[in-house]
């Protein structure tokens, strides 16, 4: 297995589907709950575990995925509602040697159970003409919002990947 990409990086080719579009909600919508069933019984000494040498720790992941898709829900929002918005990347390294990064994951799996109600209504509320909708990453350019709800589903899972590893 591959310790940094378990699951392999993510990739979609070609038109992206109504079909590939549920079935991507469905995996972000189920997250939550199969984050906290994965992390809800450790010890903080299994927290404290890196998931790869050199890597974060689960506690880490945990914390970094709030972050993450609290930016995300911030992007889909930007892009439904402003043409082309230019989004500002944050260094996710740092972040994820803040001090909130030490606090108990339940913060953040409470954040995440919330977040994702909202994220997946929007998600669900996007019409065929709205996931061609762009936001431009200073990185990545063009991000069309339909390639970004499989990336955010792929980045779920390969973060849970990641805890399931260390555990």
């Amino acid at each position: 297995m591959d310790e940094k990409y378990p699951i392999g990086p993510f990739q979609h080719e070609g038109v992206i589907t109504n079909e590939q579009v549920e079935k991507w909600i469905a995996q972000i919508e189920e997250l939550p709950g199969l984050l906290r069933q994965a992390v809800g019984h450790l010890t903080d000494q299994q927290l404290d575990t890196p998931y790869r040498p050199g890597g974060w720790t689960v506690r880490q992941v945990v914390h970094h995925l709030a972050d993450s898709h609290m930016n995300a829900f911030i992007r889909f929002k930007l892009a439904m509602t402003e043409e082309r918005p230019l989004i500002k990347p944050y260094n996710e390294g740092a972040w994820a040697r803040l001090s909130d990064s030490r606090l108990p994951v339940e913060p953040s799996l409470q954040l995440i159970e919330a977040l994702h109600i909202r994220l997946v209504n929007v998600l669900r509320s996007l019409t065929h003409s709205d996931r061609k909708r762009v936001f431009v990453h200073p990185d990545s350019g063009e991000v069309s919002l339909g390639r970004n709800i499989g990336l955010y589903a792929w980045h779920g899972r390969h973060h849970l990947a990641h805890i399931k590893s260390a555990i």
